[in-house]
């Protein structure tokens, strides 16, 4: 029998907890799951939302972040959680099901790019994916950018930080006030 140890850590939304399973959740990329139906590309996903207080799940690459209904009291919900997240683990099952493309994702939902700001959606896409993505992913979320358009940087955010009470904070000063100073061309940063 091998020993799991499964860590819970808060995050700044109060609805959302991180759970780090001390090993790769996601090989490459993440998942965000907004409710059941898109569940069922996973039998990991399926198995939380079934405890009935949960209102999303992402995998990012070494944790899972769950959010729990409004009113859900995170105390009964977080040893239900654990419990789905032990036996998942412990049995090695796999994160997706097979035999079906369900578990790939292209959502290009955005703004089409001007081509000729390709080289500021490159400064872009760089320091979202060097700055912003590692620390938004500390708090059990990811940012993912949707586009450029007249100076305005589109992101949708994803785990944790949607819905989060500070979301629109952290894209106001922290995000955009990065990538104006870097990235001059910027004026404006939105949720898509």
């Amino acid at each position: 029998m091998t020993f799991m140890l499964i860590e819970t850590e808060p995050t700044p939304n109060p609805a959302t907890m991180k759970f780090l399973p001390g090993r790769k959740v996601m090989a490459a990329g993440t998942r965000d799951f907004a409710d059941p139906e898109e569940a069922t590309a996973s039998p990991l996903a399926e198995a939380l939302f079934s405890l009935g207080d949960v209102t999303g799940v992402f995998f990012g690459q070494d944790f899972v972040s769950v959010t729990a209904a409004e009113g859900a009291d995170w105390r009964d919900l977080k040893p239900q959680v654990l419990g789905v997240l032990l036996d998942h683990f412990a049995s090695e099952a796999p994160l997706f099901h097979s035999g079906s493309a369900a578990e790939i994702v292209i959502d290009d939902a955005g703004v089409d790019d001007d081509p000729a700001d390709a080289d500021i959606i490159t400064q872009i896409k760089d320091l979202i994916e060097t700055r912003v993505r590692p620390a938004v992913a500390k708090d059990g979320g990811d940012i993912v950018y949707r586009g450029f358009q007249r100076g305005t940087v589109y992101l949708a955010m994803q785990g944790a930080c949607a819905g989060c009470p500070s979301s629109a904070a952290t894209l106001k000063q922290g995000i955009e006030t990065l990538l104006k100073h870097y990235v001059p061309e910027v004026t404006e940063v939105r949720a898509a």
